[in-house]
């Protein structure tokens, strides 16, 4: 009998996870009108030395299940019908938003020196908007900012830690509440519940708080993982 009830739960739970997915995906394309897609996924079976496996061809993929493979990156949308069609076939793929453009973009960094941008940037009450997180690494969303505009912001720093990634046009960040091979991805700063569009800073403002805190993290945090 505790073993019926055991599965029944993990049933419920599944279709909970599921739901929730789709759920959010459409709140991200219809409500704030950032285009997502679904992510590669990880294989319901395979597991390696590393955790889980990628669903995508690479059998050593470095980040497996946290970016997009069929459909490609190009074809993130925020067209409800097209969202449904997607999760309703694949209701276990990642959330995953085309950066850059009119959508968000971020920066991310090891999830220690995540913790303490945070704490230096609320220390100086600086506002900022969603933040994204997994076990390794935490993702500050910014307003959008061109490759020209970067370059000219990090070419005024006497350095960059390679722990710190920057994802603009062209580039792509997992969302809640999809699962990665390291994890789950959650919000550690959540929008605000029935709120619109959620409000972003800028990229100037957050930045060396950033470099600072990947700086001063022992270990750097360079290894590419979500």
């Amino acid at each position: 009998m505790r073993e019926i009830l055991g599965r029944r739960r993990r049933l419920r739970f599944r279709r909970k996870a599921r739901t929730a997915r789709l759920d959010a995906a459409i709140t991200f394309a219809v409500e704030w009108d950032w285009p997502v897609l679904p992510g590669a996924g990880l294989r319901a079976t395979t597991r390696t030395s590393a955790g889980a496996a990628c669903s995508c061809p690479d059998p050593e993929c470095v980040v497996p299940g946290a970016h997009p493979y069929d459909p490609g990156l190009l074809a993130a949308t925020t067209d409800e019908r097209m969202i449904r069609w997607w999760w309703t076939r694949r209701p276990d793929a990642p959330v995953v938003l085309a950066t850059g453009g009119g959508a968000p973009c971020a920066v991310s960094l090891p999830a220690v020196a995540g913790a303490r941008a945070l704490a230096a940037l609320d220390a100086m009450g600086m506002r900022l908007g969603p933040v994204v997180a997994t076990p390794t690494r935490w993702s500050i969303l910014v307003a959008p900012y061109g490759l020209e505009r970067l370059g000219e912001l990090l070419y005024a720093k006497d350095s960059v830690p390679s722990s710190l990634r920057f994802h603009g046009e062209g580039g792509y960040l997992l969302l809640p509440p999809s699962v990665a091979g390291t994890g789950q991805v959650r919000w550690e700063r959540a929008p605000l519940t029935g709120s619109a569009r959620p409000w972003l800073p800028d990229v100037e403002a957050v930045v060396d708080a950033l470099v600072e805190a990947s700086t001063s993290t022992p270990g750097g945090g360079s290894r590419l993982a979500y």
